[in-house]
């Protein structure tokens, strides 16, 4: 009698395990968390942008209105750096005004030498490159410039045309003169002929990253001075090169 009872237990005890396992596996899918759709990061668009808000320029520099016999026999390099405060004045923001503050690094490699006689007065020479060595005319600047803009800039895009013109005044707070003769070194520092303000007008014109760039000093380097044979020294800077533009 009881082995007779026994299969019957045992296929209940199986039926049951099954319900369980059928039971625990269809609830579990249900309980299963929700997988949400991924929410993307909402990209704010800035209406009011400004542009090219801080520049950097490497020139070739070049002297004009040169007295008779003045060359550069050596590349005459110029750096300068600074902030500009861009400011539109149209509503898509391509028209706009800019001013600021920078330095310069200004440096000429040329034959017109600078002595100081035994009465402490300076005298200058068109000197043969033969009899010199080297020769080169250095200065420090802070500058002021304001310009004005056009570009066709949009707030979705970084890279466009632009075209900027300015007028710059300079402040040279140092100079130096350093004349090399092969056997002595002649230097003369803050030479009071040198003219402290100092105006230019310039023009930047580029697509993107590169961008010329031309600066024209429209007062002279010196003040009024003369050289030894009688010449009027009346030079002014011209700086061409490449300026980048960084927000």
């Amino acid at each position: 009698m009881k082995n007779s009872l026994k299969p019957k237990y045992d296929m209940r005890l199986l039926f049951s395990c099954l319900f369980l396992v059928s039971f625990f596996n269809s609830f579990a899918q249900e309980v299963k968390p929700e997988v949400k759709p991924e929410v993307k990061p909402v990209v704010k668009i800035d209406s009011l942008y400004r542009e090219d808000q801080f520049y950097f320029s490497v020139t070739y520099n070049l002297l004009t209105k040169i007295p008779q016999g003045l060359k550069q026999n050596k590349f005459s390099a110029g750096l300068s750096a600074g902030f500009l405060r861009d400011m539109p004045v149209n509503k898509s923001r391509t028209v706009a005004i800019a001013t600021g503050l920078g330095l310069s690094y200004q440096n000429y490699n040329q034959n017109l030498t600078i002595a100081k006689g035994a009465d402490g007065a300076l005298t200058y020479e068109v000197t043969d490159y033969n009899d010199i060595s080297s020769n080169r005319y250095k200065q420090y600047s802070v500058d002021l410039p304001i310009e004005f803009r056009w570009r066709n800039s949009t707030y979705e895009s970084t890279k466009f045309w632009r075209i900027y013109s300015g007028f710059k005044v300079s402040y040279v707070f140092s100079n130096k003169s350093i004349l090399d003769t092969g056997e002595e070194t002649f230097k003369i520092s803050n030479n009071p002929d040198i003219n402290k303000l100092q105006y230019s007008v310039y023009l930047a014109v580029g697509y993107n990253t590169w961008n010329l760039y031309l600066n024209y000093g429209l007062s002279p380097l010196f003040k009024d001075v003369t050289t030894v044979s009688g010449q009027n020294i009346n030079v002014r800077t011209l700086n061409a090169g490449l300026i980048f533009y960084i927000l």
